[in-house]
């Protein structure tokens, strides 16, 4: 399908000259050459912004010559000027466990448009759309040869009836493939093969366009293509369908705040190292709804495999995008990874003319700035439930020992203090030793608090970095060699982000020094990172839970939030791949790395991490030598076809699709059924009752896990009710396709904790009636009654992942609004995407000065005429009927959200507009 472009464009269309052929691009000089504005100084990230609004300029309804000229008073104003803007990205890109759902949506909206008398085939992407299968693989099997197939065999046996619908939508809709499973997490497989930095397409006319690679992605770290400067971040499933259908997104003009890295790295640090004190630092300065981009001659030390891992957590730093502007290295990342000869001449000679290169003269205007040495670095995990709480190797085993004086409930200020001067914690006069054991039945070993149960190399933030993945396996062979291998509670894994990375570890050897610490593959997928890290063993599971032990879990992953990993483990760190099968060795979280001894070799010698940590040069020289361009041309060659499992899955066509009524998986949501051809009026909310009372930093895997779930929940009982026994039960990421399950699961962390109760964990609330109940059941009874809900939080509401379900779910159990302190910006997006109002408290107060207890009535007018970021009155009935009247700010942020509120949301808003139209 040829790209659409603006209809009055040709004061900025030019032509460029690559070789022997000449392509049309808009010319961000050219706009300047033309009184637009002086774009001279703005950032790289922003120009790829302001090219998209070139190139759709005075198309009809989203672009305007102000919108142009508001870049130039950006840089006037010292990188600040929030205009709304309408920005199109050039493809999207998705993820088994957020795409399912998507395709439920546009499969749901094809049956509403012919129910509103429209045609089911508008219904369409209008912009590629990849979707890589790469959240359904579980850890069942792990730690021998048979692991990758059995695993494999087991995701076939569970996700047959997700797999089918999957490849019904490949043939069901134009612009959408599907990347099968088992070849790679959707990210990694992004920056090493689909990304092109720089696209080319025929655009309505037949004339060849080059413009800036961008997309959407319905997974928060699609920012990882940053790295490959790629501008791209994470929106819900939601956000991401509008984008498919033509819909422009409404943002403001971002904030860019500029992150300069000087030095270089010295030996014994990695890339994750760097990324973990990068977040640490820009959670500190405050990034949430903001452009950040790396510049500085530190670049100049840094392979694009090590920035894009930083790009990688940009969710993690609360930022929209960490972007790496186009250089020397992008270009030779290109040519490593296979990338056709022409397509990097054409990054290059475009980079240069449209003013996106990083040269030595590259020297922006940012909103902000701040500086970081990479000589500094030292060894670093993160953890024990949030990735920004950075940690120095060095002072792990004693952070370790505040976590559990804090789970004991011992005054830990004393420790505190001690870690902020670097010095030795004392010991708690309370209790000299708080951490407890439990024997483990039938072994002749002991759990204790901080006992590693779980291992994992994980996660496209590592395993798409070859130096880290190289020094993984050297750490292996020196541990062979010296006689060592993991300690026996040690759930060990080794899940890459893609099939290249087996080739290279292959090249070298190194695998099978990796397979005798137990670190086989056991799949190409996110696994332990999204919570697909399988069972550990059931007598250790006893042991922790009949001990109230802390176990703990090391992952060379991006998220370490409370319940994700593993509903065994407390506290969850994650580490480079080298210090991932250090941890596997030692086995414990109260170990010292950097100065205890982590094992005794065959002679029952004391061996320390030096003794078998490899250095800079050996690493540097397998990488030169084993990762090829040979091996990602042929890795990618089939990359669509898929083994010949995915090749025997059937499917049937149309244009519709006949949903299975006994599917536990996949069902036709309530959304658009029964839905008007004509948009309602944004309702005011009268005497909500409050459905749950939540803390800060309340995560969106705490809205709604991705992970396992027991039968004694709502969701385990409904599956239970259809006579699916527990062993069948998969996790709530795959039955994302089915409403039912996924209303049953929000809420319902097992970690989550609502304030209205005392000290209960789970998904509880109260019910009308005063009692405990689940979160699920309090609603249908609130709903079966007529009762609006409310939930408040504290600060920054909504973070980490994108899952529009974390949004769904809330809107399916009738919530109306939530009333924080801050919001993370995809969630908030997603709460209006549908139909769920945000706001902020105001003037200083918060759940705690207002003293809520969740017993109070809230009502909220003047909704009907409100207007954007408007400030609203909220009265609070308290128990004892004394009221309480307060302002707070409404987070309808753009115009277009107010029409998406009024719609019921935006997909009610785009389908009323494509019937009708």
């Amino acid at each position: 399908m040829p790209i659409q472009v603006g209809q009055d464009t040709a004061k900025t269309r030019r032509t460029l000259t690559v070789g022997d052929k000449s392509i049309a691009y808009y010319s961000i000089p050219a706009a300047q050459e033309a009184g637009l504005g002086d774009f001279t100084k703005l950032p790289a990230s922003l120009k790829v912004v302001l090219e998209n609004l070139l190139r759709f300029e005075d198309d009809g309804f989203s672009v305007s010559v102000d919108d142009i000229r508001a870049f130039g008073d950006w840089a006037k104003n010292g990188g600040n000027n929030p205009r709304e803007i309408a920005y199109r990205p050039a493809r999207v890109l998705m993820q088994d466990f957020t795409g399912v759902p998507a395709v439920v949506d546009l499969a749901a909206m094809r049956d509403g448009i012919k129910a509103l008398g429209g045609n089911p085939e508008k219904i369409n992407p209008l912009v590629p759309v990849d979707l890589v299968i790469d959240h359904s693989v579980m850890i069942d099997e792990f730690g021998n040869p048979r692991a990758f197939q059995m695993n494999v065999d087991r995701e076939y046996e569970r996700n047959m009836e997700r797999y089918q619908f999957l490849k019904w939508g490949q043939t069901a809709f134009q612009n959408f493939r599907v990347v099968p499973p088992g070849t790679g997490i959707c990210h990694q497989v992004n920056v090493e093969y689909l990304a092109q930095t720089v696209w080319s397409d025929t655009d309505q006319n037949g004339d060849m366009v080059a413009y800036p690679d961008t997309l959407v992605g319905t997974d928060s770290h699609t920012t990882m293509v940053n790295g490959m400067a790629v501008l791209g971040w994470g929106v819900g499933g939601i956000e991401a369908e509008a984008a498919m259908l033509g819909q422009p997104i409404s943002m403001l003009i971002p904030e860019v705040v500029g992150f300069k890295l000087t030095g270089a790295m010295v030996e014994g640090t990695s890339g994750t190292d760097l990324v973990l004190k990068v977040v640490e630092m820009l959670r500190a300065h405050g990034v949430v709804g903001k452009f950040v981009e790396f510049y500085g001659d530190g670049l100049d030390n840094l392979p694009l495999a090590q920035r894009a891992t930083i790009a990688n957590m940009a969710p993690e730093y609360g930022a929209t995008c960490g972007f790496f502007p186009i250089d020397a290295e992008t270009l030779h990342y290109m040519e490593q990874t296979g990338r056709d000869k022409d397509r990097i001449a054409l990054v290059e000679a475009y980079a240069k003319e449209n003013g996106f290169w990083r040269g030595a003269d590259y020297a922006p205007i940012y909103s902000s700035t701040l500086e970081l040495d990479m000589g500094t670095i030292v060894p670093a995990i993160s953890g024990p439930k949030r990735p920004q709480d950075y940690v120095k190797l060095s002072n792990a085993s004693d952070a370790f020992m505040n976590v559990v004086n804090e789970y004991r409930g011992i005054d830990t200020s004393m420790a505190a203090e001690a870690m902020e001067a670097e010095a030795p914690a004392p010991t708690p006069v309370e209790e000299k030793d708080p951490r407890k054991s439990h024997p483990v039945e039938g072994a002749d070993y002991e759990l204790r608090d901080g006992s590693v149960v779980i291992a994992s190399i994980t996660s496209c933030t590592n395993t798409s970095n070859p130096y880290v993945m190289i020094g993984a396996g050297l750490v292996a062979r020196k541990a062979n060699e010296l006689g060592l291998t993991r300690k026996p509670w040690v759930k060990t894994s080794l899940a890459p982000g893609s099939q290249v990375v087996t080739e290279y570890l292959n090249a070298a050897g190194l695998q099978d020094d990796l397979d005798a610490l137990g670190f086989n593959l056991v799949g190409y997928g996110c696994t332990t990172c999204i919570g697909n890290s399988g069972p550990i063993a059931p007598e250790l599971s006893k042991a922790i839970a009949d001990g109230d032990l802390i176990a703990t879990s090391v992952l060379s992953g991006n998220r370490n939030f409370e319940g994700r990993i593993s509903p065994d483990v407390r506290a969850n760190y994650l580490a480079s791949p080298p210090l991932v099968v250090a941890y596997a060795i030692a086995g414990d979280m109260n170990i010292d790395l950097s100065n205890d001894p982590i094992a005794q070799d065959k002679d029952g010698k004391d061996v320390f991490l030096k003794d078998i940590w490899p250095t800079d040069a050996e690493i540097a020289e397998l990488v030169d030598k084993v990762v090829t361009r040979e091996a990602f041309v042929e890795k990618y060659a089939d990359v669509f076809k898929g083994d010949e499992k995915w090749q025997a899955v059937e499917v049937s066509g149309g244009e519709t699709y006949d949903w299975p009524p006994t599917s536990t998986y996949i069902q036709n949501p309530p959304y658009f059924q029964g839905m008007s051809a004509e948009k309602g009026s944004i309702e005011n909310i009268e005497g909500a009752k409050v459905l749950l009372m939540l803390g800060d930093m309340v995560t969106t895997d705490h809205i709604s896990p991705a992970g396992s779930f027991a039968q004694s929940t709502p969701a385990g009982q409904y599956l239970i009710e259809r006579q699916v026994a527990p062993r069948e039960f998969n996790s709530y990421g795959s039955r994302r396709g089915n409403h039912e399950i996924m209303m049953r699961g929000t809420f319902a962390n097992i970690r989550i904790k609502n304030e209205m109760l005392d000290g209960v964990e789970g998904g509880y609330t109260k019910g009308p009636d005063g009692e405990q109940t689940s979160v699920f059941d309090a609603s249908m009874a609130y709903q079966e009654q007529g009762t609006p809900l409310v939930v408040f939080g504290g600060e920054q509401y909504g973070a980490g992942s994108s899952r529009d379900w974390a949004a769904k779910g809330t809107a399916l159990l009738g919530v109306k609004a939530v009333i924080a302190e801050s919001f993370e910006r995809i969630h908030r997006s997603n709460l209006v995407g549908m139909g769920v109002i945000p706001f902020e408290f105001t003037g200083g107060d918060t759940r705690k000065t207002l003293n809520l207890t969740g017993d109070e009535t809230v009502t909220i007018m003047g909704l009907d005429s409100v207007k954007p970021l408007q400030t609203v009155q909220a009265d609070i009935t308290y128990g004892d009927g004394t009221t309480k009247t307060i302002d707070i700010k409404c987070r309808i942020d753009t115009a277009p959200e107010i029409e998406y509120i009024e719609n019921g949301g935006v997909l009610h808003y785009v389908l009323r507009n494509l019937a009708k139209a």
